[in-house]
């Protein structure tokens, strides 16, 4: 472990209207963040985050570990906290109070752009898509695939180098667990808004369809259609929605207009870990494969009994996605009566 605090972005869950992060719960990705630091460090756990929480987003943070919690309300200054500068300049400000060892950000499209921010302002670096976080004789080790996942590395960071280094966590990669919560009093924070900052202004915010069940790149479980759905996008839900399961596509499947871009896991796409990946008539195609490298296990139905995806899973099935999910999913039901 290292002896220094570690400071974790904890993000809430948003409400879906412009103008950042309203006083929701804490997101599953910030839940792993907090667990991740506590394995970290014998010091203290510091929350960050950017809007005024409620009573049931501090007893959240508290039970997952948080030690003090910072509040960097960025709606009060006018600005949305959904936006990297703003986000980075918090970060900043929240260093250079608590003096941390580490900070930990989400490895998302707004967490690594801030994440890079803020470690350039510290003068220090930056890992990101990291799979794989610990402390070893008081350096951290980060872990991540590289090379469409052909690949691990392992990067060493020592927290007393100069600047505080910023370190971006895939989610899905720490199960969130409770610890022995102590009573939080929020401390207001007060961020000096850089020019950057200050210019952007967020018109519009939209949710994609896609994203109507579990966040694909947080969920737990991921049902994926391919080229071997022929479209039937409806066949792929059948399976998920039992399963509580996000839906995913490749890229062909996206490419024919079948799904939404925004569903695209892939070396263009998303990259998701899942603990459960279910394929439905994916050939296993390297940009796509790239993009489920941290899945815990994974499960493959394909009429092609040569498909490359078959090489990699846990569990194969060798038949028509038609057919066998069908019968899958009134299995399913069978079984929870």
């Amino acid at each position: 472990m290292i002896d220094s605090p570690v400071l974790v972005l904890a993000d809430l869950e948003t409400a879906g209207a412009p103008g950042g992060l309203a006083a929701g719960l804490p997101t599953g990705p910030a839940l792993e963040l907090l667990t991740a630091a506590r394995a970290l460090t014998g010091g203290e756990v510091v929350a960050l985050v950017l809007a005024q929480p409620g009573p049931q987003a501090v007893e959240a943070l508290a039970a997952t570990g948080a030690d003090r919690l910072l509040v960097a309300d960025l709606g009060a200054l006018g600005v949305p906290a959904s936006l990297a500068a703003p986000t980075a300049d918090a970060l900043v400000a929240a260093a250079r109070q608590v003096g941390p060892g580490v900070i930990l950000v989400v490895s998302d499209y707004r967490g690594k752009e801030a994440a890079g921010r803020a470690a350039i302002a510290l003068d220090s670096a930056c890992v990101s898509d990291a799979t794989e976080l610990s402390a070893v004789d008081g350096e951290l080790h980060a872990s991540k695939l590289v090379l469409s996942g052909s690949w691990s590395t392992t990067v060493t960071v020592a927290p007393s180098a100069q600047g505080t280094p910023v370190i971006c966590l895939r989610p899905g990669t720490v199960e969130a667990a409770e610890s022995q919560g102590r009573a939080l009093t929020p401390e207001p924070l007060e961020v000096a808004l850089s020019p950057e900052a200050a210019a952007v202004e967020l018109v519009s915010h939209e949710e994609a369809a896609a994203a109507a069940g579990p966040v694909l790149s947080e969920a737990r479980t991921v049902v994926v259609g391919g080229r071997g759905v022929d479209g039937d996008f409806d066949l792929v839900r059948s399976l998920a929605d039992p399963l509580g399961a996000a839906v995913g596509a490749t890229r062909v499947a996206c490419d024919e207009g079948w799904i939404e871009r925004s569903a695209q896991i892939g070396q263009t796409g998303e990259t998701i870990s899942p603990r459960l990946y279910i394929g439905l008539g994916v050939s296993g195609a390297i940009h796509h494969t790239s993009g489920i490298q941290g899945a815990g296990t994974i499960v493959a139905i394909t009429d092609d009994s040569e498909a490359p995806i078959l090489e990699m899973a846990d569990y194969g099935v060798v038949g028509d996605v038609a057919e066998v999910v069908p019968q899958l999913v009134e299995e399913l039901e069978r079984l929870r009566g």
